[in-house]
């Protein structure tokens, strides 16, 4: 196989909808989806992978002739607060496995997924510049802002092309939330298609940035296509979708059900959201790989209600 492909992490929200946008562009044959457990919603290839077993991880490299790594795997912010030191120790030892692997066995490209979680208090909370200082507040933002200096670090002594994004929260239709602290921005979604009432863990007035899937994923495909010398950025590029709060939200979502109701019970999550960015800047991200996002809060809205609709008719 001269260009196959591993996901780490192919079963969680961003791995599901990734993966089969590599196999609908490379063919399932060079794909290669992995995870903890075994799947059924592939087609193709996939092979029950615990990164953390650096062994394993290299047979699969080696069986496959593995050029790229997607790592995906990790444990999340509001999952990740629950047992901190774990959350530490599985993310890092997961990351320094994929490039010391990727530096021995000859992978060409890995890309490593940040998030906005690597802000902190020093960053400012609009229009967050890419080169602000990270000083992350949870146990998941120093992990990540561990990882972009890694990647960076493997460039500059080994030359390995590590490529990373600084995701926003992502809402997708196709996949379930992992754990993340912008999930009631899917699960919002859900309630009103279904037509019951939504509990949201933040204040209605807690502006984050987010970026629909089809936009995070069509990035990822974008950064990692770019030519080389084209990537300035070596520890992590800031990618903006479109900021909002759940009260945005519910406005956009009682344009089709004006009946929907929500309360507002703010939990250990609304203390994570009120430290990072309402809004951040990517002009290196549209400077480097012309990067564009397509999608407005009305367009995220009406695509996530049909969609949605769609999948639970099929269900009754």
């Amino acid at each position: 196989m001269s260009h196959s492909i591993l996901i780490t992490g192919a079963n969680g929200q961003l791995g599901t909808v990734l993966t089969q946008a590599l196999q609908l562009k490379y063919g399932l044959e060079n794909v290669i989806a992995s995870d903890l457990h075994p799947s059924k919603s592939y087609e193709g290839i996939f092979e029950v992978l615990d990164v953390t077993n650096v062994e394993r991880l290299e047979q699969v490299i080696l069986q496959y002739e593995v050029k790229q790594i997607y790592h995906l795997a990790a444990i999340l912010s509001a999952n990740g607060e629950k047992n901190p030191l774990r959350t530490w120790e599985v993310n890092m030892k997961a990351l320094l496995n994929v490039l010391e692997a990727s530096r021995i066995n000859h992978v060409d490209k890995v890309f490593y997924p940040s998030s906005i979680a690597v802000f902190g208090e020093s960053a400012p909370q609009t229009n967050t510049p890419n080169d602000s200082l990270l000083d992350p507040v949870t146990s998941y933002g120093l992990s990540k802002a561990a990882g972009e200096n890694w990647g960076k670090y493997y460039f500059h002594k080994y030359g390995l092309d590590v490529r990373s994004l600084r995701y926003p929260g992502i809402i997708g239709h196709q996949s379930n939330p992992g754990g993340g602290t912008t999930d009631y921005a899917v699960e919002i979604f859900h309630k009103a298609v279904k037509q019951q009432p939504f509990t949201c863990f933040l204040d209605e007035e807690t502006t984050l940035p987010m970026i629909f899937m089809d936009d995070a994923v069509r990035a990822t495909l974008e950064l990692m296509e770019a030519p080389r010398e084209n990537i300035k950025i070596r520890t992590s590029y800031n990618i903006a979708g479109i900021s909002f709060s759940p009260a945005q939200v519910v406005d956009s979502i009682r344009e089709k059900y004006p009946e929907f109701k929500v309360e507002y019970a703010p939990d250990y999550r609304q203390d994570i959201a009120s430290k990072w960015p309402k809004s951040i800047l990517d002009k290196e991200a549209h400077r480097d790989w012309s990067w564009k996002p397509r999608y407005s809060l009305s367009k995220i809205t009406k695509t996530m209600i049909d969609k949605l609709e769609n999948k639970y008719a099929m269900y009754n």
